[in-house]
């Protein structure tokens, strides 16, 4: 492994802890509807627990109103029951084979409680990359330690890492601010 092996190694996993709180972030909802919301509601559909969207069409109805139209009638019931169960605090109607799920407004309250989940997994993400900082430069060490790399390469490298772990903790709290935004918009 070379110095070059350890930047790049390090930045990819970066992107993927960025990728992951993205992807938790989305779970966390606002006020508005967004399909987004119900990617990791799973449903019973024959024995096997499987993503909602693999047996129904998950859309719009309008900017407070989330539409999920199984594809098969008898699973209405079924996909119903698992967004209510799903503890997302959403309440489904069922209009023949169309389930409707109404977004609930947020309160003060629960505005703010939602700030502090998105401080904490932000709080996670940080800590995420922190921890990847400090495996490339223990990886650097290493290197230096088996003189695969001189101690210049191996500071230059240690600056290189701070900068992308600094770039990431950055994106992170933009990210935050974005959401935060989205929250407390009425």
């Amino acid at each position: 492994m070379t110095v070059a092996d350890v930047k790049k190694s390090v930045e990819q996993k970066m992107l993927k802890s960025i990728e992951s709180f993205k992807v938790d972030l989305a779970k966390i909802r606002t006020g508005r509807a967004h399909t987004g919301l119900l990617d990791h509601v799973q449903v019973d559909y024959y024995g096997s627990m499987v993503p909602i969207s693999q047996v129904a069409n998950v859309t719009l109805v309008d900017g407070r109103t989330i539409g999920v139209q199984p594809w098969e009638k008898k699973m209405v019931a079924v996909v119903e029951k698992a967004i209510r169960e799903a503890d997302l605090g959403l309440n489904p109607a069922t209009q023949g084979d169309l389930i409707r799920v109404p977004m609930p407004a947020l309160t003060e309250e629960r505005r703010r409680e939602l700030m502090k989940l998105v401080k904490s997994e932000a709080e996670g993400a940080k800590v995420a990359v922190r921890n990847l900082r400090r495996d490339a430069n223990e990886a650097l060490k290493k290197l230096v330690k088996d003189k695969d790399a001189s101690e210049d390469d191996e500071r230059r490298a240690g600056d290189d890492v701070q900068k992308l772990t600094d770039k990431f903790v950055a994106e992170i709290d933009k990210l935050v601010q974005t959401k935060e935004a989205e929250i407390m918009t009425v």
